[in-house]
Parts: structure tokens; C-alpha cells; sequence
């Protein structure tokens, strides 16, 4: 079986190649979501070949007709798995003859759309719908005539096909979120900022989801305010062996295409349809789930430092999120806003952690009012500084808030992480030693020199509740350290040979001068 290290560079290999077939057409930003979109139809195919079959040998659905499946068959195989594919219409039969299909783009139209409306009037419809909203079949990026779009079409599909390991659930690496981690860090200058708000790296994402799961037994259900493409939700569950999520993976995303990419990375990790709830909207004006909260677990990684309404809205002030604090965050800075979100929707025994911009923490005005209400109520428990030039779009050297509601001590924990990571090609990134590092630190509260350090809010409050790491860990001083009476006895040395060649060019000149 093949290492996961040899996995990705064969992932990384197969979608570069698919991307050389479709070079010159289709730019890498949107190439991404016909890769991501194969990638999910081959998903889903396997998945749903699997289901029918059952472990038994002796039945292979790729090769069955269309013509036996009864509607009872259809019917369960929906309230099961949410969704409905015949045979005819899975990956691989359309794959195996993608290059000679003339009529390929519109039958992968079809196709998207009877999986689409197979759910429709189903506890899943809106789970399924518009999924495929974003594989764009007739877009002039394709190509501009029909045979362009097919060729190109066809190879991606043959490339996906191509990528043998095996089952999905069986990989050594997230093949979805490897698959666009590679894409956005090839084609950062095209996506520009919006890489780094799309997706959270899965090493951040692992430090993330290990401080909002951190000794809690099992949580009611984990929510993501700004869940981008869900990358952060999945990381947690990658802890099941050791912590339970009861009710599932809660998300809401205001961007269209990852909010549909976060649906499809749910199905495509074996969560189905009933154990997870992605909501289309604006967290911070039109909340959902206001039913459903509060969550045991909340992670986030919400965009930094975004305009929104503010107090341009004088009912916000009296929302039930804002209002505690006496003050909404500022208009040209939402940061805070996603903050006392969050805190709204957590439970009284639950954690959040939430990717922040530093400068939240040490400017005035609004902010440092916010700031006094979560110190002044204890419910900052730490506060980390991490790497510069972990995200991709940004080189930002971003901080981790971790916020609790049950803290016994009257104490905010600061940890200085910036030194830990390890440089690689264009980004750094955080090891898992590193990782495990940062969450023992967590975990003992204990003070270690410039690294850790345990503080008296008494004190957060008398210098103005400056929640900067930098104004409570001391760094390490670099600097070379210099013996002053070695130094002395250098200058000495200096000095005299300095004096001695000025009395040798003084002869020299004396001589030339006679």
C-alpha cells in the first residue's frame, strides 16, 4: 500500500497533468471546480455502488441495467444515501467512453441534474440541491465550440479515472482537501485573497479542531460560522476515536461555490446527508441555527477584517449576540462581530476556536470595549500567536482565540508559536510535533519561558485589555552575547597595530620626502 506521502505526490502528478490537457482554456482558479466536481461525481458513484452492493461479490452495479431497479429500490436507496444514480449514469461507464461521447457536456448536464432531483420532496433535498451548480458544462471557458468542450471535458474525467488508490475511505490523505489545498497554492496568484479565506490548511486546520475538542468526551455537534469549504469541521472529525460529535457538522457559508464545495466534502468524508447542516447565507445578519444552538464545539476561521453594517444598523446593538457587550464591532472591522457570534451559539461546557487578525487585539475604541466584555467575564482562555505565512493568499502571522465559558481561574493563557513551523516551497507549515507542542502547553497552563505564560486578567485590565501575546511573553533575546573584557583587550590589540603603521607610513614618508 502505498504512503501517504507517495499518495499526494501521485494526487499532486495526476491533476497537474489533467491541468496541462486543458491548459490555454480554462484558467487554474476555475479549472478547480471541474477538477473538484469530477472528483466528487467519482466519489459519490463508488459510494453509491458500494451501498447497493453490499460486500456482495457477486453483484456489480456498474454492469447492471437500468431497467431492474424497482421503485422501492430507488426509493429506500434515497432515504438512505440521500441521492440516486443508475447505472448507466455512474463515473466510471461515463469515464470509460468520455473521448468518444460527442454529446458528452450535455449528458454530464443530464446527469448532474437527475442526481440533483432525485432528492427532490426528501428529507435530503437540500442537502443535494445545486450541488453541481458550479460545474459549468456550457461555459466558453471550456472551449468555444462543442467538440472543445468535450475533449476537454473528457480529460479531466480520464484523468480522475486514472487516480488508483483504491477505495476513497481506505487513503492515507484527505484526496478532497489535498486536491484543492494543491490547486490554490499553484494558482494563488489568480485566486489572490480569497485562497486564504476559502480554505483553512489541514495543519491549522488539525491544531484547530484539537483545541475545540480538547478533553471534552463527547460534544452534542460541531458548528463552523464561516465554514468555507468545511475543511475545518472534517479536521474534527478525524478525532471520532476519541471524541464522540452526537449530532453532527453544523456550517454556514456566504460564498455560493464553497458553500457548495463544503456539501460535497461532507459526502466525499462519508458524512452523510442526515449527520450534517450547511446553511447559504450572511452568519453576522441573517444567523441560522439560532434553533438548534448552543454547540459543544465551535471552530472558525472567518474572514479577517471585513466591512459590514454595523452600527450603520441600530437593531444590531439590541441583537442577542451584540448587545452583552454594550458595543457592535466596527464597520470597517466584522472581526469581533463573528467573535461574539460564536460565543452566542457556544455552550456552557464548550470551546471555540477561532483563527483571528492580531490587530484585534491591542487596538482601541470598539474593539478594546469587547475586549473588557470577554475579560471582565472570563471567557478568554488563551490566546496564540502563531508562524507568519501559514494560510495561502497571506503572509499574515495570524493568532488562535480560544474561548470558554466553564474557566475556574481568573486567568488568560498566552502562547508564543511563532518560531514553530517548518518552511516549505512557497508556505510554512505547522509538524505535528509542533502541533503537540502548542496543545500540552494548552492543556498544563503552565508558564515556560517565551513561550507560555498564565495572566491575571487583574492585569489584562490595567494595561487597557491589551490581549497581544507579544505584551505577555517575553522573546527570546537572540542577540549574540558579548564579553565586554575580551572586547576591551581586542580594541587594545587594534589600537596598538593601528598606532604601529601609522609610525611605519610616518617613516615611509620621511624617506620619500628626503
Amino acid at each position: 500500500m502505498a504512503t501517504s506521502i507517495q499518495q499526494r505526490a501521485e494526487l499532486q502528478r495526476r491533476i497537474w497533468q489533467i491541468a496541462n490537457e486543458v491548459r490555454g482554456s480554462v484558467d487554474g482558479w476555475d479549472f478547480k471546480q471541474y477538477v473538484l466536481g469530477t472528483l466528487f461525481y467519482r466519489f459519490i458513484s463508488e459510494n453509491f455502488s458500494a451501498y447497493i452492493e453490499n460486500g456482495d461479490d457477486s453483484i456489480c452495479y456498474a454492469e447492471l441495467s437500468d431497467d431492474i431497479i424497482t421503485p422501492e429500490l430507488k426509493e429506500d436507496a434515497i432515504k438512505t444515501k440521500g441521492y440516486f444514480i443508475y447505472p448507466s449514469k455512474l463515473f466510471c461507464n461515463i469515464a470509460k467512453s468520455a473521448y468518444q461521447n460527442t454529446e458528452l457536456n450535455t449528458e454530464l448536464a443530464e446527469i448532474f441534474n437527475e442526481i440533483e432531483s432525485s432528492a427532490n420532496g426528501y428529507e435530503s433535498e437540500r442537502d443535494i440541491k445545486g450541488l453541481f451548480a458550479d460545474f459549468d458544462i456550457t461555459s466558453n471557458r471550456l472551449g468555444n465550440t462543442v467538440a472543445d468542450k468535450n475533449k476537454r471535458l473528457a480529460a479531466v474525467l480520464k484523468g480522475v479515472a486514472d487516480l488508483n488508490f483504491g477505495h476513497f475511505e481506505d487513503n492515507h490523505i484527505d484526496l478532497f482537501g489535498d486536491a484543492y489545498e494543491f490547486l490554490i497554492s499553484n494558482y494563488a496568484a489568480n485566486a489572490g485573497k480569497s485562497g486564504g479565506e476559502f480554505f483553512t490548511p489541514q495543519n491549522v486546520s488539525k491544531l484547530i479542531a484539537q483545541l475545540a475538542l480538547h478533553k471534552q468526551i463527547s460534544v452534542n455537534k460541531i458548528y463552523d460560522p464561516a465554514c468555507g469549504s468545511g475543511s475545518l469541521l472534517l479536521q474534527a472529525k478525524k478525532h471520532f476515536d476519541s471524541h464522540i460529535i452526537e449530532d453532527g457538522f453544523w456550517g454556514q457559508e456566504i460564498n455560493h461555490t464553497t458553500y457548495n464545495l463544503a456539501r460535497m466534502n461532507m459526502f466525499l468524508h462519508n458524512v452523510n446527508y442526515n449527520n450534517f447542516d450547511i446553511s447559504l447565507g450572511d452568519t453576522l445578519l441573517n444567523p441560522q441555527f439560532k434553533d438548534d444552538k448552543p454547540f459543544d464545539a465551535i471552530v472558525s476561521n472567518p474572514p479577517y477584517s471585513i466591512n459590514w453594517i454595523g452600527s450603520d444598523d441600530p437593531t444590531l446593538i439590541n441583537d442577542e449576540r451584540f448587545a452583552p457587550a454594550g458595543v457592535v464591532a466596527p464597520k470597517s472591522k466584522a472581526d469581533f462581530a463573528f467573535i461574539m457570534h460564536a460565543l452566542s451559539y457556544l455552550s456552557p461546557k464548550g470551546k471555540a476556536a477561532i483563527v483571528t487578525f492580531p490587530g484585534i487585539f491591542y487596538r482601541g475604541g470598539a474593539e478594546q470595549k469587547i475586549r473588557q466584555y470577554l475579560v471582565d467575564n472570563n471567557f478568554v482562555e488563551t490566546v496564540i500567536s502563531l508562524a507568519p505565512n501559514l494560510f495561502f493568499g497571506t503572509s499574515i502571522a495570524v493568532n488562535i482565540l480560544v474561548l470558554a465559558k466553564n474557566k475556574q481561574e481568573n486567568k488568560t493563557q498566552f502562547i508564543d508559536a511563532s518560531e514553530l513551523f517548518k518552511k516549505e516551497t512557497n508556505n510554512n507549515v505547522l509538524t505535528d510535533e509542533h502541533i503537540a507542542q502548542i496543545i500540552a502547553a494548552f492543556d498544563e497552563k503552565k508558564d515556560i519561558a517565551h513561550f507560555s505564560q498564565l495572566v491575571d486578567n487583574s492585569k489584562i485590565a490595567e494595561n487597557d485589555y491589551n490581549l497581544a501575546v507579544s505584551s505577555y511573553v517575553e522573546a527570546k533575546d537572540t542577540r549574540e552575547v558579548i564579553d565586554i573584557q575580551v572586547l576591551n583587550s581586542q580594541l587594545k590589540t587594534i589600537v596598538a597595530n593601528i598606532d604601529s603603521l601609522r609610525e611605519q607610513i610616518d617613516e615611509i614618508v620621511e624617506q620619500i620626502a628626503a
